[in-house]
């Protein structure tokens, strides 16, 4: 059984599930608008289009906040989604950090602790990408992962990518 919400500590990095109460601090977060300049929900910035965003991820059941690991300090979130055992695949996503956080040494650790969770119930993971996410997509592709498709979910496309326990494995030694 995929357990959604684990707790996972990288050295930079803590992970824990979401709570209600991470609302004031998670929004803190998310309101800088250059975080959503990129993405499909641009005026995500803004706190009524933000609640509707949290309320998803509580009611997913599978979200994680993000937090410095010296400070405690809430600078982001992630979440699996979609889990097909038949697949044996799930979705990372949903994924944003604090700009301070940017630059890939914290995008990397954060996709390694969630990566290594996934890849001990799963063989595959999905990573779905508004078309014009430049930085996710560079990000996910950095991670090795390769593009499969373009789906419609959501109202929206997503340029969707796959990156299997194998080819991580083979990406780590």
């Amino acid at each position: 059984m995929f357990e959604l919400q684990p707790t996972l500590t990288g050295e930079l990095l803590a992970l824990r599930p979401l709570r209600l109460e991470d609302y004031p601090a998670l929004y803190m977060a998310a309101s800088d608008p250059l975080i959503w300049e990129q993405h499909p929900n641009s005026d995500r910035y803004k706190e009524e289009v933000f609640k509707d965003y949290f309320d998803g991820a509580l009611k997913c059941g599978g979200a994680l906040v993000i937090m410095d690991a010296a400070t405690d300090e809430i600078i982001g979130s992630s979440r699996y989604f979609g889990l097909d055992e038949k697949a044996s695949e799930i979705e990372i996503g949903w994924t944003f950090l604090t700009t301070n956080y940017w630059g890939g040494t914290f995008n990397r650790e954060l996709k390694k602790l969630m990566l290594e969770h996934a890849y001990k119930y799963v063989d595959n993971v999905l990573f779905f990408v508004g078309p014009n996410n430049k930085r996710s997509r560079k990000a996910v592709e950095k991670l090795g992962a390769t593009y499969i498709d373009t789906r419609s979910r959501f109202g929206g496309e997503s340029v969707v990518y796959r990156l299997s326990k194998d080819e991580y494995a083979a990406l780590a030694r």
